[in-house]
C-alpha cells in the first residue's frame, strides 16, 4: 500500500496535536489543571465557558455598549458637583490637598470656576449639570461612579489602560476578553464592534480594541463613520448570489486545506474566519446596519433629525440594532482623536461635545428600556480620565486620573444611585475608590463571569483581564 502524503512531525507538540485527533492536548489540560476557559472549539469560536460561572448574586448582562468620551470629560462640570471649587476659584490649591503628578505640571495654577447650573434629577436626586439636560430625564436609570482612578496621566497611557488594563500596549482589550470569555452568539456579525464619530483615529489606533496576545479572532471590527458603516457588502455588478456563494465556498475550502497543519498560526486562522464572516455578513449585515428602516419617532429619539446629534445618534441606534442581533460588545468613541481634551476653552469644547452626545445617549437608554433590553445590556459612559479643578491656560483644565466619574446603566446595575466620592474639589477619589482594574473586574462580573477564572495562558503565565489586581464591586448590583 502506497502513501501519497507524509506529514513530518518536528516536535512532541505536533505529535500530541495529531495523535488521536488532539486528545493528547485534552489529557495535558486535565493533568495540569488548566481551565479550558474560552478555548477555541469546532470552527474556532470560543465556547460559552462563562455559563457555569454565573451565580445568582452576579449580573446577567449579555451585551455591552461602551460610550467612550475620548480625551477626558470634566467630571466636576458634569456629574460631580463641587461647590467648594467655586468658593476657591482664583486661588492656588490649598496645602491640605496632596499634589498629584499632572500631564502639564500646572499644580500651582489657580482653581477654575465651574460655570454650570446643577439640578437634582429624578426620584434619585442625582446631581447633573445643565451641559446634559437630556441626562436629567434618565437619571433614575444611572449608577454614577464618582471615584474612578487610573494610572495614565496622558492620553496614550490613559486610553490604553481604560481599554486593556495596562498603560503600555500589547494586552488584549476588554472587548477581546469578553469575546474570549463568552464566545460569539452570532454567526453572521462580529462579536466586538467599534465605531468612532469622525475620520480621526483614536489614540493608539487599533491597539485600543486589539486582541493582544490572544488569537486575533477576538479583536474588534471597526465600522466606518457615516451612513455606510460596512463597504462592499453587495455583490459585484453582474454576479448572482449563487455565483458568489459558489466562489466563496471554493475559496473557503482552499483556505481550510491550507490551514491544516498550521493550527498554531492564529493570525492565519483569524484571517480565514474573517473571510468566512464577511461572506455571511453579506446576507445579514445590510439589514442590521440599515437604520433608515426605523420609525421616524425612534430616529428622532436618537437625534437623527438634527445636524449636531446625527452622527453619534446614528451610531447609538446602530449599537442597539447590533446587540439586538447578538453582538456582544460595541464601543462608540465620541471625540475620536482626544477631542474631549480641554486644556483651554473648556466652555466651548464641552458645550459642543455634550450637545453632540446628550440626546443620542438618553435616547439609547430609553429605547433599550422600552424594548426590555436594558436588563440584558450594560451601558457604560466615561473617558480615560477626568479633569482637574485647577485651571490651565486660564480657561481649561488638565488631565486628572486620580479621581473622576463614569456611569453604568442596565445589566443588573442598581439604578438611581451614586457610588464613591472625591474630595471637596474633585481632585482625589477618597471613598470606595475604584481603579480601572476594579472597573474591568466589575464589568466582567456583571456579564456573569468571575474575572479570576477567565484565564488565558500566555508564555506559561496565567493572564487575566485585571492583571491580578482588581476586585468585583458588589455594591453596584441591583440585588445587593
Amino acid at each position: 500500500m502506497s502513501c501519497n502524503h507524509i506529514d513530518r512531525l518536528d516536535s512532541r507538540r505536533q505529535f500530541l496535536a495529531r495523535a488521536g485527533g488532539g486528545f493528547g492536548a485534552l489529557a495535558y489540560a486535565a493533568i495540569s489543571g488548566e481551565p479550558l476557559v474560552g478555548a477555541p472549539i469546532g470552527n474556532g469560536i470560543a465556547e460559552n465557558s462563562a455559563a457555569r460561572k454565573i451565580p445568582a448574586r452576579l449580573g446577567k448582562a449579555k451585551n455591552v455598549i461602551w460610550l467612550f468620551m475620548e480625551g477626558g470629560p470634566s467630571h466636576i462640570d458634569l456629574f460631580d458637583h463641587k461647590p467648594v471649587v467655586n468658593e476657591l476659584a482664583g486661588q492656588s490649591l490649598p496645602d491640605s490637598f496632596e499634589r498629584p503628578v499632572l500631564a502639564m505640571g500646572e499644580i500651582n495654577s489657580p482653581i477654575l470656576e465651574c460655570k454650570r447650573q446643577w439640578k437634582r434629577c429624578g426620584e434619585s436626586g442625582l446631581m447633573i449639570s445643565d451641559w446634559l439636560p437630556h441626562h436629567h430625564e434618565i437619571a433614575d436609570e444611572l449608577c454614577v461612579i464618582r471615584s474612578c482612578v487610573s494610572d495614565g496621566i496622558n492620553h496614550a497611557g490613559g486610553v490604553c489602560q481604560m481599554n486593556t488594563g495596562a498603560v503600555f500596549g500589547g494586552r488584549p482589550s476588554l472587548g477581546a476578553w469578553v469575546s474570549y470569555g463568552l464566545g460569539d452568539p452570532s454567526e453572521s456579525l462580529p462579536t466586538f464592534v467599534v465605531m468612532k464619530d469622525s475620520s480621526s483615529m483614536v489614540v493608539n489606533g487599533v491597539r485600543a480594541w486589539g486582541a493582544g496576545f490572544m488569537p486575533s479572532m477576538h479583536q474588534g471590527v471597526l465600522f466606518e463613520t457615516g451612513p455606510e458603516p460596512l463597504r462592499n457588502l453587495n455583490n459585484p455588478a453582474g454576479v448572482t448570489s449563487t455565483q458568489q456563494r459558489g466562489k466563496l465556498d471554493f475559496i473557503n475550502q482552499l483556505n481550510r486545506q491550507h490551514f491544516e497543519g498550521r493550527n498554531s498560526n492564529t493570525e492565519l486562522e483569524a484571517r480565514i474566519q474573517s473571510y468566512e464572516l464577511a461572506a455571511r455578513m453579506q446576507a445579514d449585515a445590510p439589514v442590521a446596519i440599515d437604520v433608515d428602516d426605523e420609525p421616524e419617532h425612534i430616529r428622532s429619539m436618537y437625534g437623527l433629525d438634527q445636524k449636531e446629534t446625527q452622527t453619534y445618534g446614528r451610531q447609538c441606534l446602530l449599537a442597539r440594532r447590533l446587540v439586538e442581533r447578538g453582538v456582544r460588545f460595541v464601543q462608540l468613541y465620541s471625540g475620536a482623536g482626544s477631542k474631549w481634551d480641554s486644556h483651554s476653552n473648556i466652555e466651548s469644547n464641552h458645550s459642543r461635545l455634550c450637545g453632540n452626545v446628550d440626546k443620542p445617549i438618553a435616547g439609547l437608554i430609553r429605547d433599550l428600556k422600552q424594548r426590555g433590553m436594558l436588563e440584558d445590556t450594560l451601558v457604560i459612559w466615561g473617558g480615560e480620565f477626568g479633569r482637574t479643578p485647577m485651571s490651565e491656560k486660564g480657561s481649561g483644565r488638565d488631565h486628572n486620573p486620580t479621581g473622576f466619574t463614569m456611569w453604568m446603566a442596565g445589566g443588573g446595575v442598581k439604578a438611581g444611585q451614586a457610588i464613591g466620592a472625591t474630595d471637596e474639589i474633585g481632585l482625589h477619589a477618597v471613598e470606595d475608590r475604584l481603579h480601572v482594574h476594579d472597573i474591568h473586574a466589575t464589568i466582567m462580573g456583571l456579564l456573569g463571569m468571575d474575572h479570576t477564572e477567565v484565564i488565558y495562558m500566555h508564555k506559561g503565565r496565567p493572564e487575566r483581564v485585571d492583571l491580578n489586581e482588581g476586585e468585583f464591586y458588589r455594591d453596584i448590583l441591583a440585588n445587593g
